[in-house]
């Protein structure tokens, strides 16, 4: 047979009934035993990261809205709100609205009126992106419905009222698109994103992940009528979507990978070609019984599935329906918490914030029925006798966010109380003092601090890298921080937390540089990667695995295409070696390149120009790119233009030394 790009050498499966296999070939028949690569991307705006689902759907009559009726609120837009009217199963704790609009309930238990907010209000979207910033919400996923009908003018007035408020609280947003009922959407999603979304992406709220502006797009291959749509043209949106230099998330049905219950068939193709995916979770849990089956029968082989496939997964967690008095005052969704951290996912989707149709909202809730209608049948936060302020759901969150990035070690054990105010634990420990390093190695630095105080008792401890990256947590007063790269400069601080969650304020700021280490040190080994595109199950990752056998391939016939590495923190970098596998079959080719530098992962300099690379196996398919100066770079990548022995790009190992 004629040699391909990757042929596997005759004599590995000499007398087999395989015959000369390529390696592609081979490595479907040999699954179960190839190691899964390492995540897709590295920590972004999605990835790392706590997102929330946000309708802001909500209007009232009189509030200026284009829609003018009681958006949500109720089933008749045309009349206010009432018990036998409504649209919502949980009411919203009221205290912090300056705007409101009388409802037709009676009076709320304690005797106030029974009024509700509008999301067309400024200050109410303001104030829900002020409680994502106060409880450590990252990122709000802004829905967007069919805007060709009666609703687009008011949908389109939130998604720049949603910008405003991101930007002034220092939170991220995107645009995720809902194709329910939807049946022109692949002609009209991509009008809509030309002529009018596209413009949000010169905010710098504008979420971005692997340095591309994010898209969702929720809904593609449910069984449901509403959303008929067959595999093509799902596959041609998202793919429309990526050659507009977007990272397309799916919202996909909760069985994708396998293809039954809420799933079509027929659609692993169209699941595979997104950048992240997101499973629906809504009613198919209730309980901690429910989350466990499905962390062991779902979350664990999705996640194994995404790995191989290059795509980073952010599964669901709920708080569950108050109606259905599934939220057992936190327990429910701190379980999930913990089944998806534990399973190393790349982000982790809230459904929702504002969602007090489906009582699986996390803001702000009545805690008691002194503050729901009289008569209503509406339930509380307390609803199983146990007391939780408005606010607990925001902060449940918010800790699922820091185990989720490390900040707070895993635990099944729920740390959140869920009063802190009325009768509670709510003052904080004071801030850690005299924080030092008593040693370090070329990959390690070790740390130590005056003990906190508090009127409780200090439970633990955080350790933060300034600017995201390194650090743990522990009940001691000293920690050893690992997976440093040599010769770079660290800034840490630590606080310290009670029982109650409370969190105090920073320690002093300590800046220590690793050791040099040695010069035949790789500083990108094991490494988070980003690229531009793979094919099949050729991801970044495994350019910094460390296997000479394993390798990083573009999407074919289409440059130009790169690769790159996340080496942590900004570092001196003087070289990067280059090398394909070694087996003879991959024949002598120049591949065009060049090497950037970046220590923000937006705006790169030139390390070295393009120029013709040449991989010979009989030198062991290696290249050395030496830079005339060593240059600091967090971020290092290749950018491939041309290939002359396969139309893409082909890197088996990206290693990058400080000399």
């Amino acid at each position: 047979m004629a040699v391909s790009r990757r042929t596997f050498l005759s004599s590995a499966v000499a007398g087999s009934a395989l015959g000369i296999l390529s390696v592609a070939e081979l490595s479907r028949n040999t699954a179960s035993a190839a190691p899964l690569a390492p995540a897709a991307s590295a920590p972004g705006d999605v990835v790392g990261k706590i997102t929330v689902g946000y309708q802001g759907w909500f209007a009232a009559t009189g509030d200026g809205a284009p829609i003018n009726g009681w958006w949500h609120w109720s089933q008749n837009w045309g009349q206010p709100p009432s018990p036998s009217n409504t649209g919502i199963v949980a009411w919203p704790d009221m205290r912090e609205y300056s705007h409101t609009y009388q409802t037709a309930y009676q009076n709320l238990g304690n005797g106030q009126p029974a009024t509700l907010f509008s999301s067309y209000d400024q200050q109410t979207v303001d104030t829900h992106f002020l409680w994502m910033q106060q409880n450590n919400c990252d990122t709000a996923a802004l829905q967007r419905f069919n805007p060709t009908g009666g609703e687009g003018p008011t949908r389109d007035a939130m998604t720049t009222k949603v910008r405003s408020a991101a930007e002034a609280h220092d939170r991220k947003f995107y645009i995720m698109y809902d194709v329910t009922d939807w049946l022109s959407m692949q002609a009209d999603i991509k009008a809509d994103w030309t002529n009018k979304m596209s413009a949000m992406i010169s905010s710098p709220a504008y979420a971005r992940q692997n340095g591309k502006p994010v898209v969702c797009i929720w809904g593609f291959g449910f069984t449901e009528p509403s959303r008929p749509f067959t595999p093509a043209p799902c596959l041609d949106v998202i793919n429309w979507f990526k050659s507009q230099g977007c990272y397309v998330i799916g919202g996909v049905p909760t069985y994708w990978r396998t293809g039954v219950n809420d799933c079509r068939p027929g659609f692993s193709d169209v699941f595979h070609a997104f950048d992240m995916l997101s499973p629906w979770m809504v009613g198919r849990i209730t309980d901690v019984n429910g989350s466990d089956n499905f962390y062991t029968n779902l979350t664990v082989p999705d996640q194994a599935d995404c790995t191989a496939h290059g795509i980073d997964y952010q599964p669901c967690v709920m708080p569950g329906d108050i109606g259905g008095h599934h939220r057992v005052h936190g327990d429910f969704m701190w379980r999930q918490f913990y089944n998806v951290v534990r399973a190393g996912v790349q982000g982790i989707y809230i459904s929702m914030f504002d969602e007090y149709n489906e009582g699986n909202q996390i803001a702000k809730t009545a805690e008691t029925l002194a503050t729901v209608p009289v008569g209503s049948g509406l339930l509380a936060l307390n609803e199983d006798g146990t007391a939780c302020s408005s606010d607990y759901y925001l902060r449940l969150t918010g800790d699922g966010g820091r185990m989720l990035k490390g900040q707070l070690a895993l635990t099944a054990t729920r740390p959140t109380q869920p009063m802190v105010s009325s009768g509670g634990d709510g003052q904080a420990p004071s801030a850690p003092a005299n924080l030092h390093a008593t040693g370090q190695t070329d990959t390690t630095i070790s740390l130590a601090w005056n003990a906190a105080s508090d009127n409780v008792g200090v439970t633990g401890y955080q350790v933060s890298q300034t600017g995201g990256g390194a650090g743990g947590s522990t009940a001691a007063t000293s920690i050893t921080v690992s997976g440093l790269t040599p010769s770079t400069a660290y800034t840490f601080v630590v606080t310290a937390h009670d029982a109650a969650g409370n969190v105090s304020g920073n320690s002093n700021a300590v800046t220590v540089t690793t050791g040099a280490g040695s010069p035949n040190t790789n500083l990108a080994q094991g490494k988070p990667t980003s690229e531009s595109s793979h094919t099949q199950n050729y991801g970044s990752g495994n350019a910094v695995d460390g296997d000479a056998n394993s390798y990083w391939e573009s999407t074919n016939n289409a440059f130009p295409q790169w690769i790159q590495v996340d080496l942590g923190a900004a570092t001196s970098v003087k070289r990067v070696v280059l090398t394909l596998p070694p087996a003879t079959a991959w024949s002598t080719r120049t591949q065009t390149l060049s090497v950037q530098g970046s220590s923000d992962g937006s705006s790169f300099a030139t390390l070295a120009g393009s120029s013709g690379v040449t991989f010979n196996p009989a030198t062991g398919n290696a290249a050395t790119i030496t830079f005339p100066n060593a240059a600091t770079a967090r971020y290092v990548r290749v950018t491939v233009t041309a290939n002359t022995g396969w139309p893409a790009g082909q890197l088996s190992e990206l290693r990058v030394y400080a000399s």
